[in-house]
Order: C-alpha cells, then structure tokens, then sequence
C-alpha cells in the first residue's frame, strides 16, 4: 500500500493501535487476511440483526461489529506498512473488501427496519465515493478522502444510529432513528461524491493551466 493514498487517521498513531500492530507483525498475520476479517464481522453483525428482527440487544453487537470492522480497516494498512508485509495485491484486498463491508451493513439495517431502499441508496453513493476517489488516482491526481461522508463518518453515524436504536427498539418499538441515519447517510455520501468530483476537475484543470504556461514561457 502506497503511503500517498493513506487515509488520514489519527488512531494511527496511538501509542495501543502501535502495540496491536506489532503483537500483529509478530504473529505473521496477513495485511489481506485482516482485511477479509473485515467482512466476517460485517456479516457477523447484519446476521445478528436479520435473525433477531432488530431486537434492541441485537443492535449493540451490530454496533459493536461496525467497530471491529474499523479496526480491521485499520490494522491491516499498518501491518503492510509498518511490518513490510505488502503483497502485489494488497491494493485489491484494501478496497474490495470495504465496499462489501458497506454494502452489507447498509443494506441489513435497511431491510431489518422496512426501509430497504435506503439501504441500498447508502449502499450506492458510499461505493461512488470511493470509486470517485481512486479515479482521481488512475488520472495521476492524489487520491482525495474528503467527506463529509467519507468511511469514518459513515461508519460513525450508523454506530450512533445502533446504540440509540438499543433504546428505541426496547421501549417504542420503532426504527425512526435507523431510517433517519440511512438518509443522511445516502444524502451525505452523494454530496461528497459531487464534493470530490469538483475537486479532482480543479486539480485536473489547475495542471492543463500550468502545463499550458510552461509551454508558452519556458524560460520564466
């Protein structure tokens, strides 16, 4: 994985997230392997909504399987980069499983609360974001991880989203919240996707301009 394209985060440089990395490095655990984790627990907490029809206990696993799932996105670009464990298709494994990832906590939370247009919708403009992200890289441009819905966010506000849900479906029996938290999610990451899209044609034309002065004064 290319240090260029690294997604900022700050739980990088923790003084926990260095010492997992390195009981991680010293167990040879694959940067791939850790990335495919990423779907089980994905699976792991839309199973446990889905069978139990969006019982209020079931949503706090959900919750919690979000985060285990964040954590695999994040130990796996640290272990290839800080453990030299790269493969030639690392690039592979860091992006395919995350857009399955999405997609199916999207959509398993759509379908528990009735709503699974939303969940798809969620689904769709978070695969676009990062589609439009990588664009931006195939055409030599930094890849771009502006938000405001970028994977963080997303996955923060669904989190919240579950554990509010805890309460909602203990004692009014509804899922208003989920639902809500699905449309912003869907809202948000299609305004990002316009967001990075403006940004990479700024970029792009920002190059032409120079590329044309240099041209026209190459002495300056």
């Amino acid at each position: 994985m290319s240090t260029d394209n690294r997604r900022p985060i700050a739980a990088r440089h923790t003084g926990w997230a260095q010492k997992i990395t390195r009981v991680l490095i010293k167990l040879r655990l694959s940067p791939n392997t850790i990335s495919v984790f990423s779907i089980v627990f994905s699976v792991l907490g839309a199973a446990c909504i889905g069978f139990a029809h969006g019982a209020a206990w079931s949503w706090l696993i959900f919750a919690l399987c979000i985060q285990l799932r964040l954590l695999c996105n994040l130990f796996d670009g640290m272990v290839a980069v800080d453990g030299g464990l790269s493969s030639a298709v690392g690039a592979l494994y860091n992006e395919v499983p995350d857009r399955v990832s999405d997609t199916v906590l999207f959509v398993s939370a759509a379908y528990v609360i009735d709503l699974p247009e939303l969940g798809w919708a969620a689904a769709l403009f978070a695969a676009f974001t990062a589609y439009i992200r990588v664009l931006g890289g195939s055409v030599g441009e930094p890849q771009l991880f502006l938000g405001p819905f970028a994977k963080q966010q997303r996955m923060a506000a669904l989190t919240i989203a579950a554990l509010i849900s805890i309460a909602e479906a203990a004692w009014l029996h509804s899922f208003y919240v989920m639902g809500t938290a699905l449309l912003i999610i869907a809202v948000g990451s299609a305004y990002t996707c316009v967001r990075r899209l403006r940004a990479i044609a700024t970029q792009l034309h920002t190059k032409a301009n120079q590329a044309d002065q240099d041209a026209h004064y190459p002495f300056k």
